[in-house]
């Protein structure tokens, strides 16, 4: 067999994408190895190296799959994602800078986008510097859902195919939570109790929400990730609070009990709020809110918590 086809596993690794990834690439679009020797697996020939390499610039640039895998399909003449329906198209085939794990973030503007590349350089000043600018700007709430929230998101996808970007992650996650740290807290007593739901690692939305308050003037108490039924439910008894929002990321972390723990605390919370995707909707308590995002968690939270609120409903 000649040198000039490859394995999956070659190909995977020149693309700096899963095993899986090409599967899924070659079933459902039909971008797979066109090389057959009876007896053996089927190849990659350049062509098709040719074209996977389209299918994962574009993708990492934000194209939606199906989309991107029409123009891999059609030839090596590929505009780039934001010129491709009116610009002329231009020749050839070459890898992004930065490498083969560009974050994608779809159709976020362009402080998203240096966030990215900064992330992508670890370059821990740059990440800061860009997030302090536009919490400044544009408070936590407009910050988290135009410049944040696409760049987590996008590393999680890209980690998702490629078992990559850990380290990026974690450097940009530290930069959010320092500068999210660093908004300052109102005085006064706090009426909010924030907690990640039992198991639930991934405390980030929470700090978000707890900075978001705090800039809208109202205080709050956050346990932060991986709190144990029994240790929330001894937080509501000990604080009383008429707000308590517990969050998960995955359905794994989600177990509706933990709602109903504190549902049953002898002065239960006027307000309790199931936070995040993990969450069955339909399997909720009655009663309990599911906010659609961070301005409308920041909405109820703040409404609920206000003295005079309080005064007619307790």
């Amino acid at each position: 067999m000649g040198d000039d086809v490859l394995s999956a596993g070659a190909v995977a690794r020149r693309l700096g994408v899963a095993v899986t990834t090409l599967r899924t690439w070659h079933q459902r679009y039909g971008l797979g190895p066109s090389q057959h020797v009876p007896g053996h697996h089927r190849r990659y020939t350049a062509e098709d190296l040719d074209r996977l390499e389209v299918m994962r610039r574009l993708t990492a640039e934000g194209v939606p799959p199906a989309e991107a895998a029409g123009w891999a399909r059609r030839s090596t003449v590929v505009p780039r994602p934001e010129n491709r329906r009116n610009a002329a198209p231009r020749q050839g085939v070459g890898a992004r800078a930065g490498g083969g794990f560009a974050i994608p973030v779809g159709r976020a503007g362009p402080a998203a986008r240096g966030l990215a590349r900064a992330a992508m350089r670890l370059d821990h000043t740059a990440m800061r510097e860009i997030i302090e600018r536009h919490v400044a700007t544009d408070g936590v709430v407009g910050t988290w859902d135009g410049v944040l929230r696409p760049v987590l998101v996008g590393i999680g996808e890209r980690y998702a195919t490629t078992s990559r970007l850990i380290e990026v992650e974690h450097l940009l996650s530290r930069c959010v939570s320092e500068v999210l740290g660093a908004v300052p807290r109102p005085a006064g007593p706090s009426r909010i109790l924030l907690s990640c739901a039992d198991e639930e690692q991934h405390s980030l939305p929470l700090e978000a929400l707890a900075a978001a308050l705090a800039q809208a003037g109202v205080a709050c108490r956050l346990l932060g990730a991986r709190v144990p039924p029994v240790a929330l439910v001894d937080a509501v008894e000990r604080t009383g609070p008429a707000v308590v929002v517990v969050w998960s990321h995955a359905r794994a972390t989600a177990g509706t009990e933990q709602l109903w723990a504190v549902l049953a605390v002898p002065r239960r919370p006027l307000l309790v709020m199931a936070a995040g995707p993990g969450w069955p909707v339909d399997a909720l308590p009655t009663g309990v809110r599911c906010p659609a995002d961070l301005a409308e968690a920041v909405a109820l939270a703040g409404t609920v918590s206000d003295p005079a609120t309080r005064s007619v409903a307790d």
